[in-house]
């Protein structure tokens, strides 16, 4: 791995043919967020993307790998992950087993060697055999450097893994390179496109953000999210779909332990169609609760508002 080039620039002319691009793989990407598409791919600076639950954030990774027809690397972020897990191991039995199948040869580099200490003194000669880039395991973080067209790396709930392993990555995510004591620095081949989500779990630190750009997706407006449905879910009737979302933000603005995510919306679309439904009534709403809301506490705080909040929804798009 020697160079680390960006490979995506023509793909990063416009902010224009971004939105447009996202658009035509299945993402409705308003102009904040590509512009900071645009910037991080002109600046190789990987995204930090924070946000409510199911927004939109480890979609957004999929949609961009699909916009620039490379892999995508996902590495799911854990208490406890650690650098055996995310960035490389040995391949220990392989070690061994060429460590038999070179024993005779070993017996010839010792022979006529006199004493223990010479003999080990002459096999440490050829220690770095077996700690070559023919014996590493790569996992995520070093399949995405080692990727000579490039790839979408997505470091998914950062929030969720320990300040060390924070801290471990600042060097892949300053110079996209990575540190190896039994073999030296690797440089990405190619530079990878890097995100990072947070769910706000905890504070990220300050190092970390100084190498990111930061892009915040709130839930969308009704309008954007309108189009979302219609993108994901077209055959539902344009009015069935104006009066969900609207009953939907509704819903966001209660005091709930969880608040429906874009995602749940797109899941009612689909239950909606599914039962054969023109218009939003507060029967309908009641038998399909339970689709985009997943406490009980919570269903209960909007069902005492179904008539309200259905009545505010088919008055503000009447038939």
């Amino acid at each position: 791995m020697e160079s680390n080039a960006n490979p995506y620039r023509d793909r990063f002319l416009s902010i224009d043919q971004v939105q447009r691009g996202f658009e035509a793989a299945g993402y409705v990407c308003g102009r904040a967020i590509a512009t900071t598409l645009y910037v991080g791919c002109h600046l190789n600076k990987p995204i930090l993307v924070e946000g409510p639950a199911g927004v939109g954030k480890t979609e957004l990774a999929n949609v961009m790998a699909a916009y620039l027809g490379v892999p995508l690397i996902r590495l799911q972020c854990y208490e406890g992950l650690d650098e055996s897990k995310a960035l490389y191991e040995w391949k220990y039995g392989k070690q061994l087993l060429y460590t038999q199948i070179l024993r005779d040869r070993m017996n010839d580099l010792v022979k006529g060697v006199d004493g223990l200490e010479a003999a080990m003194d002459r096999l440490h000669q050829y220690d770095d055999v077996f700690f070559s880039i023919n014996f590493l395991e790569p996992r995520p973080l070093l399949k995405a450097l080692q990727e000579k067209g490039g790839a979408v790396l997505l470091i998914d709930e950062v929030d969720k893994s320990d300040p060390e392993f924070e801290a471990f990555l600042l060097e892949i995510l300053s110079d996209f390179q990575v540190s190896i004591p039994e073999i030296g620095t690797l440089k990405a081949a190619s530079t990878p496109f890097v995100f990072l989500t947070s769910n706000n779990t905890r504070e990220m630190s300050e190092a970390l953000k100084r190498r990111c750009l930061h892009l915040y997706i709130p839930f969308p407006d009704p309008k954007i999210e309108r189009a979302i449905v219609r993108m994901k879910v077209p055959a539902v009737p344009e009015l069935l779909r104006s009066q969900l979302v609207s009953f939907i933000h509704q819903v966001r603005n209660l005091d709930l332990k969880k608040a429906p995510s874009v995602s749940e919306t797109i899941d009612w679309a689909r239950v909606l169609l599914l039962l054969h439904a023109e218009v939003l009534t507060p029967d309908l709403v009641q038998e399909t609760l339970n689709v985009f809301l997943k406490f009980e506490q919570d269903v209960e705080v909007v069902t005492a508002r179904i008539p309200e909040l259905t009545l505010k929804s088919t008055r503000e798009f009447p038939v």
